[in-house]
């Protein structure tokens, strides 16, 4: 899923309907739910927190590998369910591709959880 279709449910959710105030619909709860099934891996939820915890906010999978006992192409596949779930934004420098947080995507989806504890 691009960053664009998973995006645009959550954000239409999280401005305007608290899970408390009416249920979440069909088509708003499939844009919600891709990011979430990226975050309960724990190497994923890991990650995410590394990269946006790295000096400057952005990491490669270079800068991650020591974190993890596992392969690099196993940290890059992690990194694209990231990525594909809307929550990572990446480019390409060289032959290394630069990982960062979608800084709105997340803080929508946080908006939508915080709401159901009102």
């Amino acid at each position: 899923m691009s960053k664009s279709l998973a995006s645009a449910p959550l954000d239409a959710v999280a401005c305007c309907s608290p899970l408390t105030a009416e249920p979440l619909g069909a088509a708003e709860a499939a844009g919600v739910v891709p990011m979430l099934k990226a975050l309960a891996d724990p190497v994923r939820l890991r990650l995410l927190s590394l990269v946006a915890s790295h000096e400057g906010g952005e990491a490669c999978v270079c800068n991650l590998l020591d974190a993890f006992d596992l392969s690099q192409p196993t940290i890059s596949h992690h990194l694209k369910v990231l990525h594909s779930a809307g929550l990572l934004e990446r480019e390409k420098r060289g032959v290394w591709v630069y990982y960062k947080v979608a800084a709105p995507v997340l803080g929508d989806l946080g908006a939508l959880i915080a709401s159901a504890g009102r």
